[in-house]
């Protein structure tokens, strides 16, 4: 990634992976890429916010030199402990050993177990500021989005937030701003992140983004630590995070399933029809055949969700069980429900499924379909009814 001037004397000095493809041990696939963006501040005091993934290092540190000798920096501000985006700081406090290191307690926490670094730190609360020269850095502390140590950092001149991973997305791209890339592109990679990565923490991101607005910053920029830099239109991420914080849904299905003959993929497709029958849009994912990430992007603003499997030794099949196992974590809120499956000589699937969903919070969960062996017209035409009947209660709800 060249280095690129974002404002006056502030510039981006991170990486683009282009490579990429998976990311959080293989649960998340990143088929653009990512970045690990990192920003150089030139003031009285020489500021970097945030490095890079360790393997980027000298990467990271030829940008640098590109506009300074890396020796000069007084300050690194550490936004997030995971190694994405500390993993280069030993790497520059061997090079600027007199920079202090500014982030929240678990922050210093943090990298002392990941490093074992013996760093000058200073321990920084919501409210807290370090004058710059002309600039000012103020610090709002953000736990738990999505780390215990996660922090913004926000500068009033520039009316620029550096929220590390909030607003990011994994998303390698040539440009650097919202508005050169494509929107939709953009979006869909935003939400796939939101989804995948910040949705068990609906409740928490809600928090923390109202005591942000009540702090009334005026925000001109956002510059993540992934992804493109919002400059053109940043209160339209801002508004994608509220609707996706509060759990607004749309009148959509996703049905995802697993099937071992083709008996529950049939049932899938009657399903769907009578959803679509209804007027109501729908995904439909063999989860054995697609990729997780991306149905679980498509749930992140669907009223209603089911699922199936086919039954083997009295349980679910096993891509659809791991599957489900994200959808615990996630504990949806406020969706409509219901599970179908196939099976044998048992239909242990269907109550396996129905279990952990209502172990998850489901609230409402519509009575499904089982079926033995393959499924005739009779019971065909109950899938079909199934779907009608989940269509109207999301079109309704």
């Amino acid at each position: 990634m060249p280095v690129q001037t974002i404002l006056p004397d502030i510039y981006s000095v991170g990486v683009t992976d282009w490579n990429v493809r998976e990311f959080h041990g293989h649960t998340y696939t990143t088929k653009r890429g990512s970045t690990y963006n990192a920003y150089l501040i030139i003031d009285e005091k020489v500021t970097l916010v945030d490095t890079v993934l360790g393997s980027f290092s000298e990467e990271l540190i030829g940008n640098i030199r590109q506009v300074l000798p890396p020796e000069k920096i007084d300050y690194i501000i550490a936004n997030h402990v995971e190694t994405d985006h500390s993993g280069s700081l030993p790497q520059i406090i061997k090079l600027a050993p007199q920079a202090k290191i500014i982030g929240t307690a678990k922050c210093k926490e943090g990298l002392q177990r990941h490093y074992y670094g013996n760093w000058e730190m200073q321990v920084v609360r919501t409210g807290d500021k370090l004058k710059l020269g002309k600039r000012t850095l103020e610090f709002i502390e953000a736990p738990m989005v999505h780390w215990p140590d996660s922090m913004f950092t926000y500068c009033p001149e520039e009316q620029l937030l550096l929220p590390n991973d909030a607003f990011g997305q994994h998303y390698a791209t040539s440009e650097r701003f919202d508005d050169e890339v494509d929107s939709c592109a953009l979006m869909d990679e935003a939400q796939k992140y939101y989804a995948n990565i910040l949705w068990p923490l609906n409740d928490v991101i809600l928090k923390k983004l109202q005591d942000v607005q009540k702090l009334n910053i005026p925000i001109k920029m956002i510059a993540p630590s992934h992804g493109v830099i919002w400059r053109k239109h940043p209160e339209k991420i801002i508004e994608a995070y509220l609707r996706w914080a509060k759990n607004e849904t749309t009148p959509k299905v996703v049905v995802a399933y697993e099937t071992m003959w083709g008996a529950t993929a049939k049932m899938a497709r009657a399903i769907a029809d009578g959803l679509i029958d209804k007027g109501v849009e729908v995904k439909i994912f063999d989860i054995a055949n697609s990729d997780r990430t991306e149905v679980i992007k498509e749930m992140l603003d669907a009223k209603g969700m089911i699922f199936g499997s086919s039954t083997h030794d009295n349980f679910m099949l096993p891509n659809i069980a791991a599957f489900m196992e994200l959808i615990k974590g996630i504990k949806p809120k406020n969706r409509i429900m219901a599970v179908f499956g196939s099976f044998g000589w048992a239909g242990g699937a269907i109550k396996e499924i129905e279990s952990l969903l209502i172990g998850a919070g489901a609230k409402d969960l519509v009575a499904g379909v089982g079926v033995k062996y393959a499924p005739d017209e009779t019971e065909l035409k109950c899938c079909h009814e199934l779907g009608l009947t989940l269509a109207d209660k999301v079109k309704s709800a």
